[in-house]
C-alpha cells in the first residue's frame, strides 16, 4: 500500500471518534473523509518545501519530465499534469501511472506507458505526486524549489 492510503487510512481511523465527539460549528459531525481529503501532500513553508516533495520534483525530472515538459507544465506531446491534478485525485493519479492509459480514438492518439515496474517511479509515487499537487495549487512555482532547512 503506497504510504500516502496507508496515511490516508491512518489518519481516517484515528479522526473518527474525535470528529463524532467533537462536532462541527453547523452542529454535524466532520466526515473522516473530509478530515484525510484536506491534508496536503505536501509541505512549503516561506516557498521552500519539505524534503518529499522535492524528491518528488527530482524524481518527476528523471522520468516525467521528457513527455509532460518541464515543471508539468505539459508538452506537445503529453498534458499539462498541473491541470489534470485540479481535477484528478490521488488514486486516478496512481492508477494513471502505475497502469498507464490509451486514449486513442479519430482525434487522439495519446498513450501513458505503464510506470509499474518502473523502481524510481512506483516506489516515489508519492513523492512525485506531492510535488506535482503543490505545483497544481500554486503553492511552489516554476524551477527548482528549495527546501526546508537549506
Amino acid at each position: 500500500m503506497p504510504k500516502r492510503l496507508a496515511l490516508a487510512a491512518a489518519v481516517t481511523l484515528l479522526a473518527l471518534p474525535f470528529s463524532v465527539a467533537a462536532g462541527a460549528a453547523d452542529g454535524s459531525a466532520p466526515t473522516a473523509t473530509k478530515v484525510a481529503a484536506e491534508a496536503k501532500p505536501y509541505k512549503v513553508e516561506g516557498g521552500k518545501v519539505d524534503p518529499g516533495t522535492y524528491n518528488g520534483y527530482r524524481r518527476y525530472g528523471e522520468s516525467c519530465l521528457r513527455c509532460h515538459g518541464p515543471d508539468g507544465a505539459g508538452s506537445s506531446y503529453a498534458p499539462d499534469l498541473t491541470d489534470s491534478l485540479k481535477h484528478m485525485d490521488y488514486d486516478t493519479f496512481a492508477e494513471t501511472v502505475i497502469n498507464g492509459r490509451k486514449n486513442v480514438n479519430t482525434a487522439n492518439n495519446n498513450v501513458m506507458p505503464s510506470f509499474g515496474t518502473t523502481e524510481d517511479v512506483a516506489n516515489y509515487l508519492d513523492d512525485i505526486y506531492g510535488y506535482l499537487k503543490a505545483r497544481s495549487d500554486g503553492a511552489i512555482g516554476r524551477g527548482r524549489p528549495q527546501r526546508i532547512g537549506d
